[in-house]
């Protein structure tokens, strides 16, 4: 039954979801002047300035920039990085980084462009606060814009909602935490389970404001912590890291033999699992990003969408090259071992049990923001549904409240008691971003002269790059009026 479920993900998130990200990927990248490459410093430098983390203060009622970069970056800094990237080089071997950086590289733009829509897009709320993300741009973009049939645009939002609460039910974080916290501290699952459903409820019962200011805390440090253990590691195996290179190039175009506890990979396997962890990973075109980044205090859409192309580049060129290069440098990545128990032994060889312990906490931490930040993204798409009907607004906010942490839960006695793995935990994770990200990226492709035009505007009003059209609109409540 699972090996039936498992090949059908396999070709769903083989040619036809491939192609649509490659062609979008490409096309936003020619059409933007390959931005992301030619600009990547100045994307970088932008993260830093005062105008993309506070947005010129906070209001009180919106989240400033950095606080939304937070969430995001610690809605897709998760247990993905530790272990989806792991898993995957564990079944397709070290070939699917190089793959992950590809995907990578293409997601930066269009994140950018999901981002500055999302932002562009949204609506004022009569709190004063602003939402919006992919159900609103397919509504507003496609539906009144493009004049999309209604059947049609509304078929793309509501399968694009579904999905994304799908992952409500089926999730890998609280799974992933507990493996890591169990196995390190020598504890049964349920006891770190218990405390991360915990966790997630002391955060979330505060709203987004206090998910954002606790993950404006938080996700600096994490991923400060990560990084350094990781840098750590690779000076200690400076001797192997251009042999886990080549391996990562040779790897990526050749089929792969078998060789340890590793079963073989062939060049479709390889790439489909380097572009599934990469899409998990970062959630470009996944659609989430957008419906937190669009509630942040910004003046230009563009602004906000920089902010989510170093998103993907802190995500994944430097946290999971981190923990792919460590897996692999170590020698563990054949070692038959799967998921956090992976990366953790992989640490763990190289700064005992103190690194295992420091990465078993980093992972309680990742898990939790992520966790925390995927609440944000069901309450967008809740008030969006339910915008008219207050009162039911009100009871299913609680409902989601109250189930949110309960169904990861769930997972994990599942999966400890039905005797599951890691990777077949990933391949039904997997299934989830399937359709929401097949409906967004086509949406993306059909709002690209939207986001090109919005691009062009910033470029001329921020960097000194062509000339300023006073005539455009920088948000779409602006242009309706």
């Amino acid at each position: 039954m699972f090996a039936a479920f498992e090949a059908v993900t396999g070709w769903l998130w083989g040619a036809p979801l491939l192609v649509t990200i490659l062609v979008t990927g490409i096309y936003l990248t020619v059409r933007s002047g390959f931005f992301q490459f030619r600009h990547l410093g100045y994307i970088i430098k932008n993260m830093f300035n005062k105008d993309a983390r506070s947005g010129g203060g906070d209001d009180g009622k919106n989240l400033t920039p950095f606080q939304a970069i937070s969430i995001a970056i610690g809605g897709t800094v998760g247990v993905s990085n530790m272990s989806g990237v792991a898993t995957a080089i564990a079944t397709g071997g070290p070939g699917a980084l190089f793959w992950l950086w590809v995907a990578a590289l293409l997601a930066m733009v269009i994140k950018m462009a999901e981002v500055s829509l999302g932002v562009y897009y949204r609506e004022k709320r009569p709190d004063g606060t602003y939402i919006g993300g992919p159900t609103y741009y397919m509504q507003k973009g496609l539906g009144e814009e493009k004049k999309w049939p209604k059947g049609l645009w509304l078929t793309f939002a509501a399968g694009f909602g579904a999905m994304i609460f799908s992952t409500w039910f089926i999730t890998a974080q609280n799974y992933t935490v507990s493996e890591a916290i169990g196995t390190t501290f020598n504890i049964p699952f349920i006891v770190p389970s218990v405390l991360y459903v915990i966790g997630i409820y002391i955060v979330i019962i505060g709203g987004i404001k206090k998910v954002g200011k606790i993950a404006a805390f938080l996700t600096p440090i994490m991923c400060g912590f990560f990084i350094l253990g990781s840098i750590v590691i690779l000076i200690m195996n400076i001797g192997q890291l251009p042999g886990a290179l080549a391996m990562i190039f040779k790897g990526a175009f050749t089929e792969q033999a078998a060789v340890g506890g590793f079963m073989g990979a062939g060049v479709a396997t390889t790439m489909r699992l380097g572009f599934a962890r990469s899409v998990y990973s970062n959630e470009a075109g996944w659609g989430t990003s957008p419906m937190v980044h669009a509630s942040a205090k910004t003046d230009h859409p563009v602004k906000q969408g920089l902010l989510g192309a170093f998103e993907v580049f802190m995500d994944t060129i430097v946290i999971c090259s981190m923990t792919g290069l460590v897996v692999i440098v170590t020698g563990f990545w054949n070692s038959g071992l799967q998921g956090a128990e992976l990366t953790l032994t992989a640490f763990e060889s190289g700064m005992g049990y103190f690194g295992r312990a420091l990465i078993a906490l980093s992972i309680f931490l990742f898990g939790l923001t992520t966790s925390t930040g995927w609440f944000t993204y069901y309450s967008v798409i809740l008030k969006h549904w339910l915008k008219n009907n207050e009162k039911v607004m009100k009871i299913a906010e609680k409902v989601f409240i109250l189930g949110t942490p309960l169904w990861g839960m769930l997972v994990t006695v599942l999966n400890v008691y039905s005797n599951g793995t890691p990777a077949q935990l990933w391949t039904i994770c997997d299934f989830t971003t399937i359709v929401p990200t097949f409906v967004n990226v086509v949406t993306l492709f059909a709002l690209s002269g939207t986001f090109l035009k919005l691009l062009k505007d910033y470029k001329a009003r921020y960097m000194g790059i062509g000339k300023l059209d006073e005539n455009v609109a920088l948000f779409y409540e602006d242009k309706k009026k």
